[in-house]
C-alpha cells in the first residue's frame, strides 16, 4: 500500500482536521485531572499560610515565656553627672547621686631636652617608676638611647604608665601618664639613672585622685569613673560633677510590648483561618474558603483556643481574663489597657506566673508554646496534612503524565489507521478513473 505523507492528499478527504477534533476530544480526559490539581495546589497554598500564622503565634508565645523578659529593667536619668546602665538584678528604685569630684589620672613631665641627643652614651640605664599603691618597676634602657627610645622602652614594660614625648615650642619633653585613674594609681616618684640631662619637672605634676559621690546620702570613694558597686545591679558612669537622679524601673513597656505581640498574632491567625474557612453565597453566586470543612485547620483552631482560656495554678491572676485579656464572640482577643496596667503595675510577679509559669508549673504562652511545637512538629497535625496534599499533589501528576501517554498512543492509532484510509480511497479512485477511461475507449 502506497505511503501517504500528508493526511487527505491521496483521498481528498480532510483528514487532518478530523484528526485535530479527536485529539482535542481526547484532550478532555485531561481536564478533570488539571481542575484537581489547581484544587490541591490551592490547597497547599492555604496549609502555607495557616502555618505561617500559627508560627507567628508559636514565635509570640515564645518571647512571652521568657523569664528574662520580666525581670528587664530600665535606667533613667535625669541630670548631666552621671549616666547609669541597669542589668535584671537591679532593684526598682530612685537614687540621688552627688558627683563632688572625678577620677583622675596621674601625669608629669620632664624637663625639655633635645629629643635627638643620645641620654646614655656608654653604658645602660634604668628608670625607676613608684606608683600610689606602693608597687615600682624598674625599666632598663639600652645604651645609646634618644629620648624617642627611653619613651619605648617604658611603653613596652609592666609599670602601670605609658610615657609619650611632647614639644614644648623650644625643647622636647618626656610625659608620663598612670594607665588608670586613682589614687592607687597615682604617679608617686620616677628616677632616672644614667640618664644625662633627663630630669622631672615637678611644676607639671598632676596627681591621680579618686572619684567622689554620694549616692542617696551615702559617701563612696571610685578609682574609676566606672563605678558598679554604688547601686545594686547598676553601673554608673561619671561624666561630670553636680547633681542627677537616677532611676531604675521594671521594663514594663517591654512586658506589655510582648503580650500585645502574643494577642495580636493570635488574632491575626484567627483572621486567616476564617478567611480560609469562609463561606458566602449572595445573588446566586457561592464563595468558600480554600480549607472550608478542614478538619486540620478546624482542630487547630479549636486546641489553640483551648490552650488560651486555661487556668494556670496559683493565688494570683489564674486567667487571661484576669489580666484585662478577654475573648469576644468572633474568638478574637481585646485588651483592656487600664485593666492590664494596672495588673503589671500592682501584681507583676501574678503577670510573670500567668504567662511564663513557675519552676513547678507552666503558664499559658508556655502551654501555647508547646501545643504549637506539636502541631508544627515534623510529626505534628499540620506537617501531616501538608504531606498528604503534596503527595496527593504527587500522584495527580503521575496520573497527567500516565493520561498524556494514553492520549498520544491513542492519536497515533488514529494518525495510522487514517493513513491506511488515505491511502485505500486512493487506489479505490485511481481505479475508478482507470475503469471509467476504459469503458470510454469501448
Amino acid at each position: 500500500m502506497a505511503s501517504i505523507s500528508s493526511l487527505g492528499v491521496g483521498s481528498g478527504l480532510d483528514l487532518n482536521g478530523l484528526l485535530d477534533q479527536l485529539q482535542e476530544a481526547e484532550q478532555e480526559k485531561l481536564v478533570p485531572i488539571q481542575q484537581q490539581q489547581a484544587e490541591q495546589d490551592t490547597k497547599i497554598s492555604a496549609y502555607g499560610q495557616l502555618q505561617g500564622a500559627l508560627s507567628k503565634v508559636q514565635s509570640a508565645a515564645s518571647d512571652l515565656n521568657d523569664p528574662e523578659l520580666f525581670n528587664s529593667v530600665t535606667s533613667n536619668v535625669e541630670g548631666d553627672s552621671a549616666e547609669a546602665a541597669a542589668t535584671p538584678d537591679a532593684p526598682p528604685g530612685r537614687y540621688n547621686v552627688d558627683v563632688e569630684r572625678m577620677a583622675t589620672a596621674s601625669s608629669i613631665a620632664t624637663q625639655g631636652v633635645d629629643e635627638e641627643a643620645v641620654l646614655n652614651e656608654g653604658a645602660d640605664a634604668t628608670i625607676d617608676i613608684s606608683l600610689g599603691d606602693g608597687s615600682s618597676q624598674s625599666v632598663a634602657v639600652e645604651a645609646g638611647s634618644t629620648l624617642g627610645d627611653v619613651r619605648d622602652a617604658i611603653n613596652a614594660s609592666d609599670a602601670g604608665t605609658s610615657a609619650s614625648v611632647v614639644f614644648d615650642g623650644d625643647q622636647s619633653r618626656l610625659a608620663l601618664s598612670s594607665e588608670s585613674t586613682g589614687e592607687d594609681a597615682r604617679i608617686d616618684n620616677v628616677e632616672f639613672t644614667g640618664l644625662d640631662g633627663l630630669a622631672l619637672d615637678d611644676a607639671t605634676k598632676i596627681e591621680g585622685q579618686d572619684a567622689k559621690l554620694n549616692v542617696n546620702g551615702i559617701e563612696i570613694n571610685s578609682a574609676s569613673n566606672q563605678v558598679e558597686d554604688a547601686i545594686q545591679g547598676t553601673t554608673l558612669s561619671l561624666t561630670d560633677t553636680g547633681e542627677s537622679t537616677v532611676t531604675v524601673a521594671r521594663d514594663e513597656e517591654s512586658i506589655r510590648g510582648a503580650i500585645t505581640g502574643f494577642v495580636d498574632s493570635y488574632n491575626d491567625m484567627k483572621s486567616t483561618t476564617a478567611d480560609l474557612t469562609s463561606f458566602s453565597s449572595e445573588d446566586g453566586e457561592t464563595q468558600a474558603g480554600d480549607l472550608l470543612g478542614d478538619s486540620t485547620t478546624r482542630m487547630a483552631e479549636s486546641r489553640l483556643r483551648s490552650t488560651m482560656t486555661e487556668s494556670v495554678d496559683g493565688d494570683g491572676l489564674q486567667t487571661l481574663e484576669d489580666a484585662g485579656i478577654s475573648m469576644n464572640v468572633d474568638g478574637e482577643l481585646e485588651i483592656d489597657e487600664e485593666q492590664l496596667d494596672e495588673s503589671l503595675a500592682t501584681q507583676p510577679g501574678a503577670v510573670q506566673t500567668l504567662f511564663a509559669g513557675t519552676d513547678e508549673s507552666t503558664g499559658i504562652a508556655g502551654r501555647v508554646e508547646e501545643e504549637l511545637d506539636t502541631m508544627l512538629g515534623e510529626n505534628g497535625m499540620v506537617e501531616g496534612a501538608v504531606t498528604g496534599a503534596e503527595n496527593q499533589m504527587d500522584r495527580l501528576d503521575e496520573r497527567y503524565a500516565s493520561m498524556e501517554d494514553s492520549i498520544a498512543g491513542t492519536v497515533d492509532r488514529y494518525r495510522t489507521q487514517f493513513q491506511e484510509l488515505d491511502s485505500m480511497v486512493s487506489e479505490m479512485n485511481q481505479t475508478s478513473d482507470y475503469l471509467t477511461q476504459q469503458l470510454s475507449a469501448m
